[in-house]
């Protein structure tokens, strides 16, 4: 989502650039992805929760059919975690573990607004990061390491959103909409007309649009509705 759906990535991106001139640095790097990992996975343990058949069952149980309808040989750990107004979620993993955490803000689209098809997608995309491959160690490491080429790495990362996009949209059509979230914020998105800002992905155009796509994680909104409205194209990439 807004996020990063791979929110690890930003750290590595971080000190790569900060350490450029110092070629040595990428032998660091899939320590730092190990440990970074590690400590990610770690906080969302220590200070979320997870969601559980005795905690949220009904989410807990959408993230067990989503894993389903994705061929996971085992679903991963869900955990809702403290938003402070930040409407996020990604996927992650570390070892043999995957997981999913939503933030609270997010995630009260389906538990307070019982919006649940909306929540449904969210999920759907998450884990379909997941069955897609996106939260294994050597993907993370790779796409570390293409952030060493300017825009290499943010192009990479916004063909995965399409990608988790695509399951999503296979697991829950009917919850589309509610990317819209991501346009006018919890209160507000039911009252947004998706195909209005899918519209404007063939109106609102120019090098400055392209600019900011190019340097972002994850698609423009208008492109992004736009793949997801008109499902015989591709999503651009550029």
């Amino acid at each position: 989502m807004a996020v990063t759906t791979l929110t690890v990535i930003g750290t590595f991106d971080r000190a790569i650039t900060e350490h450029s001139t110092q070629p040595l640095l990428v032998l660091l790097v899939p320590a730092l992805v190990f440990f970074t990992r590690g400590q990610l996975y770690a906080r969302q343990r220590v200070n979320g929760v997870r969601i559980t058949e005795h905690q949220f069952p009904e989410i807990h149980q959408i993230v067990l059919d989503a894993a389903r309808a994705f061929g996971l040989p085992h679903p991963p750990d869900a955990y809702l975690v403290a938003g402070h107004g930040q409407i996020n979620a990604f996927a992650s993993g570390h070892g043999f573990r995957r997981y999913v955490a939503i933030t609270s803000d997010l995630f009260e689209i389906g538990v307070r607004n019982g919006d649940l098809a909306a929540l449904r997608f969210v999920i759907g995309h998450e884990v379909g990061h997941i069955a897609a491959g996106h939260a294994s160690f050597w993907r993370q490491f790779g796409i570390s390491i293409a952030n060493l080429i300017p825009g290499l790495g943010s192009s990479l990362s916004r063909a995965q959103e399409y990608t988790a996009d695509n399951h999503a949209y296979r697991f829950c059509p009917e919850g589309v909409h509610g990317l819209c979230v991501l346009a006018a914020g919890k209160y507000l998105y039911p009252r947004v007309d998706f195909a209005a800002i899918a519209d404007r992905a063939r109106t609102d155009q120019g090098f400055f649009v392209m600019l900011v796509n190019l340097l972002a994680t994850h698609p423009i909104n208008t492109w992004r509705f736009a793949a997801l409205r008109d499902r015989s194209k591709p999503g651009r990439v550029f």
